[in-house]
């Protein structure tokens, strides 16, 4: 597939109205994909978008995704404990994993009893032996091409932990790389890089927060800034689908909404 797909703003009234869309979208491509391929990989992110997933864990979803063919990742992650308030898996676990029937071997969380630095490495070891095993393709540039990105941004366009003004938002040789100085606590972690996060078939940008309406005028304005924000570096391999309710859409022009 050629590099840089398409990309598609859905706008809704209210964040009930994102999360049934969103629900039913990652339902229709779930089984899309674990048709064709006989699984689904999924990348998950922190944040408000753990809850905006809450349709997927009620009916008819729970009963009908084939959840036994989902591998779970992390688009990034705090080097803490896993039962730690901070900590990315703990939010994921509480409000999506543990009311679907995922597999626990199929969730891929980091070891982190290490430094961020040898956490990410890690983890990066990890997805070269999921790709060496054929559990995960390579994209054409040569990085593990992951089904879905499911990703929030920060109100500086932050995506994963890749901030502005940070060295890590510019690397395109590692997998995953290390954050030692977070300007957000905790400040260790680990995050893919932008390569890996393009990388993906299909990726769904889900912003519901007032407060990142001005990263998302920006994004969907080309409206010139130094630096460029981050999450204006999203492009999946196929679709990249923005899906904004009217708090998040307020700084964009009428014809955005439906």
């Amino acid at each position: 597939m050629a590099k840089g797909g398409v990309k598609h703003c859905t706008v809704l009234p209210t964040e009930e109205d994102v999360a049934v869309n969103l629900a039913r979208w990652v339902a229709d491509l779930s089984a899309k994909t674990i048709s064709e391929k006989g699984y689904f990989s999924v990348v998950l992110s922190g944040g408000t978008l753990i809850n905006t997933l809450r349709k997927l864990t009620e009916s008819p979803y729970k009963e009908s995704v084939n959840w036994w063919r989902w591998l779970v990742f992390w688009a990034d992650e705090r080097v803490v404990p896993l039962d730690y308030p901070f900590s990315n898996y703990l939010l994921a676990w509480n409000g999506f994993l543990s009311k679907v029937p995922i597999p626990k071997t199929s969730t891929y969380h980091i070891n982190y009893n290490a430094s961020a630095e040898h956490v990410a490495k890690n983890y990066e070891t990890l997805l070269r032996e999921l790709v060496e095993d054929k559990f995960l393709p390579l994209s054409p540039t040569g990085f593990p091409q992951f089904d879905l990105m499911l990703l929030g941004i920060g109100p500086d366009g932050t995506v994963g932990s890749l901030f502005p003004n940070r060295p890590q938002r510019y690397d395109v040789t590692d997998w995953v790389t290390s954050i030692a100085d977070s300007p957000e606590k905790p400040p260790k972690r680990i995050t893919l890089t932008f390569p890996v996060i393009n990388s993906a078939t299909d990726i769904a940008v889900v912003v519901t927060d007032k407060e990142d309406a001005d990263a998302v005028a920006i994004t969907w304005e080309h409206i010139p800034v130094t630096p460029t924000l981050p999450c204006s570096e999203l492009q999946a391999q196929r679709f990249t689908t923005w899906f904004l309710n009217y708090d998040a859409a307020s700084k964009l022009p009428p014809n955005y909404k439906k």
